[in-house]
């Protein structure tokens, strides 16, 4: 695994850590995928997570891997709500259709994206090392 992406990819779950007022929070996710040479992420309109993005875009993902290694990606998201990127998220997922059953169409589905980040890769045998997202 040699890009983010591929080692997000490889692990079912991994968790992002948002700022709700001066707290940090963290929640897992299971979706990701390429677009316009960054990756994205969904979630609903409705939950927290989506407001703490709204108030402070500076996200922290990690995700523990095979071979005691473990990535953090730190940066900042912008929202994408066209239907093109729905559509796309529902082609790569369709599971996506048993919460959201209209779709592309559903108006509480929302993307977001990372507008500038760093990933790096740690280790318990190596020193930090900076990876590319994709």
């Amino acid at each position: 695994m040699n890009t983010a992406f591929e080692f997000i990819k490889a692990s079912p779950v991994f968790h992002i850590a948002t700022v709700d007022g001066t707290k940090a929070r963290v929640r897992p996710f299971g979706f990701i995928m390429k677009r316009n040479d960054t990756l994205y992420f969904c979630t609903n309109k409705t939950k927290d997570v989506y407001k703490q993005l709204r108030q402070n875009p500076d996200i922290e993902i990690s995700d523990m891997g095979s071979n005691n290694t473990w990535l953090r990606i730190r940066g900042r998201i912008a929202f994408d709500e066209t239907r093109e990127a729905k559509v796309q998220a529902f082609e790569q997922s369709p599971n996506l259709l048993r919460i959201y059953p209209k779709g592309a169409d559903d108006e509480l589905f929302v993307t977001f994206y990372f507008t500038e980040a760093v990933a790096t890769l740690f280790s318990f045998t190596a020193a930090p090392e900076n990876i590319p997202l994709f």
